[in-house]
């Protein structure tokens, strides 16, 4: 199945996961000697913080508190907040949030310092270093971006553009799924499922890893089992940790092996249409598996048993369980099954085809060719 390619992982230098861990993380910034650090957050966590900023202020630390994210965030975004905090000599900067909000807080780490303008650093590999403490926090379960080496940003002509670099993965994560229990169905929906949609596509990529394989497929059973429950019973304990747990795999699935088509297809819908990462990846999911499974029969059957399924006469009857299962499962959560229902103009479906195929650093991993015409055929698929 998989092609050869080196596997290179950059863990973070440590990860803490469990509930209440968000208090265990003000101690250890106290315990770092910490002058002044930069809180990048959103608005709807500053009760919840309360306890974890006071308990840094008690101990002499400055807080510059930033809830400006507000959606994903775009270049002009970005170049306005680090205008903001270069005069801040900042020992550290902690991102608590969803992935917009943690991709912000590695750039603004990276960039505090260094004279590389953002333009210099889009790409693979081209940031040169970062001098300032990073720590992610993850308040959705969700990107995965707290252990990734990616930052996802919009260019000033409205396409996701992806700045992936070692010196992005934070110095400590602390993942506690007890900041995911106020978090709306919508957005556990949603942000669950691009999670499941990381580690599925790193199982199925053309350059899966045995390592990552182990990640990716654990994820997939952890979310697939938990999350409906967490959905309809946000403040179900158990579920969502163990779906944090799955996304925090999914993260780990980003660096080494990466997503496919259903991100490459998903991106002009955020760019275009503002519609949420994980709703775009929702939306997708299926009709990329129906695309996938024949050139991957025995990897989608595997997926198919880590969703849960039974095993069936031949791969491709148990792979499409699987695709069955997905559909279910996207039903089950309340998300819409259809690009129609969420108001994506059928007219667009051929820029967005040019749009997803210029995204040629994902669809290299997709097991299967996608063509101009193969793109438009799936766009009029989840039509």
């Amino acid at each position: 199945m998989s092609a050869e390619r080196i596997l290179k992982i950059n863990f973070p230098g440590k990860l803490i996961f469990g509930n209440g861990v968000i208090g265990q993380l003000a101690e250890d910034i106290v315990a770092q000697g910490c002058k002044t650090v930069i809180i990048m957050t959103i608005k709807p966590l500053l009760g919840a913080l309360a306890d974890f900023c006071n308990h840094l202020k008690e101990n002499a630390i400055e807080i510059v508190l930033d809830t400006t994210i507000e959606q994903e965030p775009s270049f002009a975004d970005f170049n306005t907040i680090l205008q903001q905090y270069s005069p801040i000599k900042a020992d550290m900067v902690i991102g608590i949030g969803g992935g917009s909000v943690l991709d912000v807080a590695k750039l603004v780490a990276a960039q505090l310092n260094n004279s590389q303008s953002l333009e210099e650093i889009v790409g693979n590999g081209l940031l040169k270093g970062r001098t300032i403490g990073l720590i992610c926090a993850p308040t959705t379960a969700g990107t995965g971006s707290e252990v990734s080496p990616n930052a996802i940003l919009v260019d000033n002509e409205n396409q996701k553009k992806g700045i992936i670099s070692p010196f992005l993965v934070p110095d400590a994560v602390y993942v506690d799924p007890l900041l995911t229990i106020g978090v709306p169905a919508a957005i556990t929906a949603a942000t669950g499922l691009d999670a499941l949609t990381h580690c599925l596509e790193a199982y199925t990529n053309k350059f899966a890893q045995p390592f990552i394989d182990m990640y990716a497929f654990e994820g997939m059973r952890l979310i697939a089992a938990n999350l409906v429950e967490a959905v309809k019973n946000g403040a179900n304990v158990q579920a969502r940790s163990e779906v944090a747990m799955g996304s925090m795999l999914g993260g780990f699935c980003l660096g080494p092996v990466n997503t496919a088509a259903v991100h490459a297809l998903s991106y002009p819908l955020g760019s275009m249409f503002h519609l949420a990462h994980g709703l775009s990846n929702a939306l997708l999911l299926p009709y990329v598996m129906e695309y996938n499974y024949p050139a991957a029969p025995k990897r989608y059957a595997d997926v198919a048993i880590a969703l849960g399924c039974e095993r069936q006469a031949t791969d491709e009857e148990t792979a499409q369980a699987g695709i069955t299962k997905v559909k279910e499962l996207i039903k089950a959560c309340g998300i819409p099954a259809r690009l129609r229902d969420v108001n994506i103009p059928r007219e667009a479906i051929p820029q967005m085809a040019e749009d997803a195929l210029k995204i040629t650093r994902l669809l290299i991993n997709n097991p299967r060719e996608v063509t101009l015409q193969d793109a438009i055929t799936l766009f009029n698929a989840a039509y």
